[in-house]
């Protein structure tokens, strides 16, 4: 995998008398930035890319002193680069930090355990207190379990809603004031096109804000946002750090690859497609008349929701009472008093019913 990686992202190295860095001048050129196609020397390349990190951070003020972070930490290219940078930049620029590494473990056998052990190796290596909370404590079920019960299709759906609230999760018990992401802008302008193809408005008014959840439990920060993938698997590379590269077995499905596969493309052919995509996101207006969601708490477990039970609850209590595909798809009817002569509305109507374990945020 780090093969296919480094043919995509790795610039081809300049041959001997080949031509300088356009930076500096001095040193021959190893490399050419994906983002905007610049001939520079190693030496260069790392200096661009962290002050360009720093930049993102001061223009949006992303932290302030003495601020806890937690850094969202899978063991991959992004959240490795991101432990390393901040890091760096932490002590550089005396940003006053207190950084941990925050991980989930949500039980995929031969995926997770692995990319966790890098994690640990990361621990030691950037000096960073580590905290892993687990799908099987805080919901009582992994993935394996779930894709058993599920199958292949739609099993993103549940790991990605039990994440976000793990992660939120894990962040509460580290008390920490703002978890950093590891979200490059390959991902965010993923995102953006995915709520078009899916007309999720409400999502798409804020997929491009760097800033999100400033409502909710832990504030979450992008500071790659306009980061590219590929410049980050060259840092990671060239810097030769420790990360785990392994894509998870049970995404190859998945709906955003379809988005991913479209924006390399326009990638070749355009290199700052994916900016283009970002600023266009962050453009958008959305009407006045257009209603939206309105943020409350789930009467359950007491998170964020703009339905009386948010997704998590929903998605638990159906794989509890053996009926998981009910929390798949639009879950109006899990949300409404609307009765319906359908046994899968007297289904519903039973996972209404009965409380299912808090989270307690």
């Amino acid at each position: 995998m780090l093969a296919v990686e480094m043919k995509e992202a790795a610039a081809k190295p300049v041959k001997a008398g080949g031509r300088l860095c356009c930076i500096c001048n001095k040193r021959r050129a190893a490399l050419k930035r994906p983002k905007t196609l610049e001939q520079i020397c190693r030496e260069c390349f790392y200096e661009v890319f962290e002050e360009e990190i720093h930049q993102v951070i001061v223009e949006n003020q992303l932290f302030k002193p003495g601020e806890r972070i937690a850094i969202g930490a899978s063991g991959g290219k992004d959240s490795t680069v991101l432990a390393c940078v901040l890091s760096e930049l932490n002590r550089r620029h005396n940003y006053g930090l207190d950084l941990f590494l925050l991980s989930v473990d949500e039980g995929i056998t031969g995926y997770r355990d692995d990319s966790l052990e890098t994690v640990k190796r990361n621990e030691i290596q950037y000096g960073l207190p580590l905290k892993i909370v687990s799908y099987k404590d805080l919901y009582g079920w992994t993935m394996d379990e779930i894709v058993k019960t599920i199958g292949l299709k739609n099993n993103c759906t549940f790991c990605g809603v039990f994440r976000r609230q793990a992660l939120d999760r894990g962040a509460a018990l580290l008390k920490v004031d703002k978890l950093a992401t590891g979200h490059n802008a390959d991902d965010i302008a993923e995102t953006v096109l995915l709520n078009i193809l899916r007309g999720d408005i409400a999502r798409l008014s804020r997929c491009t804000s760097i800033i999100t959840g400033e409502d909710g439990p832990i504030p979450r920060c992008k500071p790659f946002k306009y980061t590219y993938e590929k410049e980050i698997v060259m840092y990671a590379y060239f810097k030769r750090l420790d990360y785990f590269s392994t894509e998870c077995i049970y995404s190859p499905n998945a709906y955003r690859g379809f988005a991913r596969e479209f924006i390399k493309d326009l990638e070749r052919i355009r290199p700052r497609a994916i900016l283009d995509i970002i600023q266009s996101g962050e453009n958008f207006r959305i009407s006045t008349s257009t209603k939206m969601p309105e943020q409350g708490t789930c009467e359950r477990c007491g998170y964020i929701s703009s339905q009386k039970w948010c997704k998590a609850c929903v998605l638990l209590e159906g794989l509890n009472r053996g009926l998981p595909k009910l929390g798949i798809g639009r879950s109006r009817g899990l949300n409404n008093d609307r009765k319906k002569g359908t046994k899968e509305s007297n289904a519903k109507k039973s996972i209404e019913s009965k409380q299912c374990g808090t989270l307690d945020f």
